[in-house]
């Protein structure tokens, strides 16, 4: 399951757990890598920069992850979080990988150059990202996730307001929770009946 990545030690089970649910990504190259602050972010997935000069097939990519988070004043250790918190944010950066990976060069060039001048293109890839994790079967790590920066009295009202504008809420992922299994049982259903006929 974990060909080709890099994972620190002390996130390894949390790691390792996300990517239990994405077995597309079993020979993807992937580093997971601490990183002493990241804008606006706590984690962010991207292609490696030598990445953009090869096909999509030999793409590789990194995960950063903020060794400690600052939100406005507020500090928090990634390491000190609640489990499926932390497996439920390397589950939604997951999810971007699954976004990039199908992506040409030029695709992704201006797929970056978007998200950096467009607001309404971050709020469609974030949610894509939440949107794979779901239907990979993670939607109680990322409301966990959700629930965790929605709820928490120590996290900035700016950031949370962020969070509500660009991601799914908790209503949003139950609903399309509801619409996979939905859709799951009406599969079946047809299975059962090709079957018997």
């Amino acid at each position: 399951m974990y060909t080709n990545k890099v994972i620190p030690k002390i996130i390894a089970p949390e790691v390792e757990k996300a990517l239990s649910f994405y077995p597309e990504l079993k020979e993807v190259p992937i580093t997971f890598k601490f990183k002493d602050k990241i804008k606006k972010s706590t984690m962010q997935a991207q292609p490696k920069y030598k990445s953009f000069f090869v096909s999509k097939e030999n793409r590789e990519y990194i995960i950063l992850i903020s060794r400690k988070f600052h939100i406005e004043h507020e500090e928090f250790k990634i390491t000190d979080m609640d489990k499926e918190v932390l497996i439920g944010w390397i589950g939604h950066e997951l999810g971007h990988v699954m976004d990039y990976k199908d992506r040409s060069a030029i695709g992704m060039l201006i797929f970056g150059l978007k998200y950096l001048f467009s607001s309404v293109h971050i709020k469609e890839v974030e949610r894509a990202a939440d949107t794979y994790a779901i239907q990979h079967g993670m939607y109680k790590y990322i409301l966990a996730t959700k629930n965790f920066i929605l709820d928490n009295t120590h996290i900035s009202p700016k950031y949370r307001a962020r969070i509500k504008r660009l991601y799914m809420s908790p209503e949003e992922i139950m609903e399309l929770v509801n619409e996979l299994s939905t859709q799951e049982t009406e599969e079946k259903v047809d299975e059962e009946y090709r079957k018997s006929t």
